[in-house]
C-alpha cells in the first residue's frame, strides 16, 4: 500500500527566461487520493502535464508505475498510457461523437473488443459516474458542467486504470454537483483501489478527499501533508488555505478527528 506509484525528483521546467519549477521533489503513494495546489503561475498544471507525456520538463526525472518518462520510447508511452485515464479540466470530448462513442472510443482505439461489447462496457462506465443510461445518446453540447464531468471521468475509466488524473474536477460546478463529484471520487477509490492525482482550488474537495496535498510555489514545493498537517504550518505560501473567509468556510469545525469528515479521512488508506 505504501510503495510509490509516482516519483519526482529535482524536475527543472523553463519557459523562456522563466523558470516554472526550480527543482520539484515529490511522490505518490499506492492507493491514495495526492493534491496538487499552487496560485496562478506555480506549475501544478504543467507538473500535471508532464506526468501524462503532454510536456517534458528541461532537467529531473519523473517515474510513473515504474517506467522512467525522461528516455521513455514511443511503444512504452503507448503501453503506460493505458494504464492510466485522464479527466481534463474542459472535459475534452469529441463534440461530433455521443457520450457513449467518446467513452467507448479508448477501448476500440487500443483493445480488440467486438463494438457491441465495447458499447456495454461503454455504457457501464456511463452509469458508473452516476449518469442515467440515456445520456449515452446525447452529444457533449447537450450536457451540463456537472454531466459533462462525470462523462469525462466514464470516458478517463474506460481502461480500467491503476492511476487516475483529474485536473480541476470540480471547476465550474455547482456546491451540490460539486459534493457530488467529491462522494464519486472517494468510491472509485474505495472500490477499484486507484491512485488518484488531481489539480485543484476547490478548498472543500481538498478537505473531504485528498489524503496528502502538496503546495507549490516559487518553483519549488513549499508544503506537502494531510490538510491538518499543513494547517499547523506557518509558511506564508500555504496559510492563504486556512486564513480568510474561503479557507475558513471549507475548514471542518473544530478538530477533524472528532467530526464525520475527519472520522471518514481517519479511516482512509494511507
Amino acid at each position: 500500500m505504501n510503495d510509490s506509484v509516482i516519483d519526482i525528483r529535482q524536475v527543472t521546467t523553463r519557459f523562456g527566461d522563466h523558470v516554472v519549477h526550480a527543482g520539484i521533489d515529490l511522490d505518490v503513494k499506492r492507493s491514495e487520493v495526492f493534491a496538487l495546489v499552487g496560485g496562478s503561475g506555480s506549475g501544478k498544471s504543467t507538473l500535471l502535464r508532464e506526468m501524462i507525456l503532454l510536456h517534458r520538463p528541461d532537467a529531473g526525472s519523473i517515474r510513473v508505475l515504474g517506467i522512467d518518462l525522461m528516455n521513455i520510447k514511443a511503444g512504452e508511452a503507448q503501453s503506460l498510457r493505458q494504464r492510466w485515464g485522464v479527466m481534463f479540466q474542459h472535459g475534452g470530448l469529441f463534440d461530433a461523437l455521443t457520450v457513449l462513442e467518446n467513452v467507448g472510443l479508448p477501448l476500440r482505439e487500443h483493445t480488440t473488443l467486438d463494438d457491441a461489447l465495447i458499447d456495454d462496457i461503454a455504457a457501464w462506465k456511463i452509469e458508473m459516474t452516476g449518469l442515467v443510461p440515456e445520456v449515452g445518446a446525447q452529444y457533449p453540447s447537450e450536457l451540463s458542467g456537472g454531466m459533462l464531468k462525470r462523462a469525462s471521468l466514464a470516458r478517463a475509466l474506460a481502461l480500467d486504470p491503476e492511476l487516475l488524473f483529474l485536473d480541476e474536477p470540480t471547476a465550474g460546478l455547482d456546491p451540490i454537483s460539486a459534493d457530488g463529484f467529491d462522494e464519486l471520487v472517494l468510491t472509485l477509490r474505495e472500490l477499484f483501489g486507484l491512485t488518484i492525482v488531481m489539480v485543484t482550488h476547490d478548498l472543500d474537495l481538498l478537505w473531504r478527499v485528498a489524503d496528502r496535498v502538496a503546495v507549490l510555489g516559487d518553483g519549488v514545493v513549499q508544503g506537502v501533508g494531510s490538510m491538518d498537517e499543513l494547517a499547523q504550518m506557518k509558511k506564508p505560501s500555504i496559510r492563504p488555505y486556512f486564513e480568510g473567509e474561503r479557507g475558513r468556510a471549507a475548514r471542518p469545525p473544530g478538530d477533524t478527528h472528532d467530526s464525520p469528515l475527519g472520522k471518514e479521512a481517519a479511516s482512509k488508506p494511507r
